[in-house]
C-alpha cells in the first residue's frame, strides 16, 4: 500500500488512454529478466506492555526509534512533512502501513535463494534494533489483541485521506489499514498474452494462497469465527476497487481492459509538491480529459497514474509486474515459501500449462465462492467433488516440478524446491497454521491471547 516516494507530477503527461495502455506494456520483459520482488508486513508491539509501538513518544520503543535505528545498516531515510516514514537501500524500501505494521518491499532478485537471504537480513537488523529498544515483531495476518481505537496511525498524508474514504465504500476498510498485514510477490511476464495468462492462473488460485497461508484466526482476544480473517476483511473494503477481477476471464481480455477498470476505479488523491490533494470518489477519467474538479484544466502525468494503480487492490494486482496478494502474514519460512509457490507456478512454461489446465473451466461463481469460503474453512473449502486440499496437493506439485526446471541452485547444490517443505506439510495434513493456533490458544494457551506474541514473533 505504501506508494512510490515522489512530490507527485513527475513523468509525461498522459492526453490519452493509449500511453496508459503503453505503461503498462512497458512491464514486459524477456525471461532471463524476470525478476521476483517479495514483500512483507509485521506488527511492531512493546515487549513490556504488548501493546502496539506508536509512531513517537517519550516514553517506549517507538516507530520513529526503529526507523531511526535501521540508518545504521545504510539505509537511506524517506521524509514526508518533517517525519521519516520510509527507508531506501539498494532497490529494496521499509515503509509503514496506516497503523505502523513494517513492511518490506524487497528488491527485484533473480532467484528465490536471494530473496530469502534478503528476508534473512532485514529481520535481523529489525530484531537488533529492536532489541535495544524493547520492541518486537508478529508475524500474522490480523492483529490479535489490539482494538482499532488501541492502533495508532502513521503520519502519513495518504492514510488521512483514506481513513475517512474507507467507511462510505465498505464496513471493513479500517480494519483493513490499520490490523492486517500480508506477505506478497511481485512477478514479471513476457507480453500481453503471458501476462494474461498468468494473471488468469493466479486469480483462480489466490483462494488457495489464501488457505495455506490462513494465519489470522484472533481479533480482539479472542477467536474471530474466520482462519484467514485478513482476507475476509477484503470482501467488504471497497468493491470497486478490490476482488476476483471477472472480466480478466473474458474473451479478448488484456492491458486495455485492465486500463478501463483502473479508470473507473475511484481515485484517493493526487500528489502535488509532496502533498495530497483529496480526490477521494472522483474520476481518473475526468482527470484524463483535464476535468478533474481539485486541478481544473490540468491532465495527469505519469506518477500520477502510478499512484491510481497503487490504490487498486484487487486479488491480483497489474502495473509493469503481477502482484500475488492473497496471503497472510507468518514466520520467516512462509514468508520465502511465497514467491517460491508462485515462482514455480508462473516462471516455468510446462508448470504454467498445466496450472492453467486445471482451472481454465472454474466459473466465475466458483472462483468468487472460493474466494469468500477459503477465508473460514481454507482447505477443507469444498470445490466440485473435491476440496481446495485436494488441489493443494496438485497445484504444489506442479510448482515443485517447475521450481525443479528452473535449476536455480544454492551454493550447496539446492534448487528452490524445498522452499515448499512447509507448504507441503500443510496441504498433507490439511491443518493449516490458523488450526494450529487455535489448538494452542484452546490448549496449553487456556483461552489467553497474549502467549501469541512469543510463538509468533519474529
Amino acid at each position: 500500500m505504501s506508494g512510490t516516494y515522489t512530490k507527485g507530477g513527475e513523468g509525461a503527461v498522459i492526453e490519452q488512454k493509449a500511453q496508459l495502455i503503453a505503461e503498462l506494456a512497458k512491464g514486459e520483459k524477456p525471461r532471463e529478466a524476470w525478476r521476483i520482488g517479495t514483500e512483507h508486513e509485521k506488527f511492531g508491539f512493546n515487549t513490556k506492555t504488548l501493546r502496539p509501538i506508536p509512531y513517537d513518544s517519550a516514553v517506549g520503543p517507538t516507530v520513529r526509534g526503529m526507523l531511526e535505528g535501521l540508518t545504521r545498516f545504510g539505509w537511506e531515510p524517506v521524509i514526508e512533512n518533517g517525519f521519516i516514514i520510509a527507508l531506501k537501500r539498494d532497490g529494496a524500501s521499509v515503509s509503514l502501513e496506516p497503523g505502523g505494521q513494517f513492511e518490506l518491499s524487497g528488491a527485484p532478485l533473480e532467484t528465490i535463494h536471494q530473496t530469502c537471504a534478503e528476508v534473512n537480513l532485514h529481520l535481523k537488523e529489525v530484531r537488533d534494533v529492536a532489541d535495544e529498544l524493547g520492541a518486537g515483531f508478529l508475524g500474522l495476518g490480523f492483529s490479535p489483541k489490539w482494538s482499532l481505537e488501541d492502533t495508532p496511525m502513521m503520519p502519513k498524508g495518504r492514510y488521512g485521506l483514506m481513513k475517512d474514504y474507507m467507511p462510505k465504500v465498505g464496513t471493513m476498510g479500517h480494519q483493513m489499514m490499520f490490523r492486517s498485514c500480508t506477505v506478497q510477490v511481485n512477478l514479471d511476464f513476457a507480453s500481453e498474452a503471458d501476462m494474461v495468462k498468468k494473471l488468469r492462473v493466479s486469480l483462480a488460485l489466490q483462494p488457495l494462497a489464501t488457505a495455506l497461508f490462513a494465519n489470522s484466526p484472533f481479533a480482539d482476544e479472542t477467536p474471530n469465527g474466520y482462519l484467514s480473517y485478513r482476507s475476509h476483511v477484503w470482501t467488504d473494503t471497497d468493491n470497486q476497487r478490490c476482488g476476483t477481477l471477472p472480466f480478466a476471464f473474458e474473451e479478448g481480455f488484456g492491458y486495455e481492459q485492465y486500463v478501463d477498470w483502473a479508470l473507473d476505479a475511484p481515485m484517493y488523491f493526487v500528489k502535488r509538491e509532496g502533498k495530497f490533494l483529496n480526490a477521494t470518489g472522483l474520476s481518473f477519467r475526468d482527470f484524463l480529459k483535464g476535468q478533474l474538479p481539485i486541478l481544473p484544466g490540468q491532465l495527469p502525468t505519469v506518477t500520477d497514474w502510478e499512484d491510481h494503480l497503487s490504490t487498486l487492490f484487487p486479488e491480483v494486482r497489474l502495473k509493469t509486474f503481477l502482484e500475488q496478494r492473497g496471503a497472510d502474514g507468518g514466520p520467516w519460512s512462509r514468508l520465502c515459501a511465497l514467491p517460491a509457490f508462485w515462482v514455480g507456478l508462473l516462471y516455468d512454461q510446462a508448470a504454467l500449462d498445466a496450472a492453467w489446465d486445471l482451472v481454465k473451466d472454474w466459473t466465475q461463481d466458483e472462483r468468487d465462492s472460493l474466494r469468500i469460503a477459503a477465508a473460514k474453512t481454507a482447505l477443507k473449502t469444498p470445490l466440485r467433488h473435491t476440496t481446495l486440499q485436494e488441489v493443494a496437493k496438485q497445484v504444489l506439485a506442479i510448482s515443485r516440478q517447475g521450481l525443479k526446471a528452473r535449476a536455480k541452485l544454492n551454493g550447496h547444490g539446492e534448487n528452490e524446491a524445498h522452499f515448499l517443505d512447509d507448504l507441503d506439510e500443510i496441504a498433507s495434513s490439511g491443518v493449516t497454521p490458523a488450526e494450529r493456533l487455535l489448538e494452542r490458544y484452546h490448549t496449553e494457551w487456556g483461552g489467553q491471547i497474549d502467549p501469541i506474541f512469543e510463538a509468533s514473533a519474529y
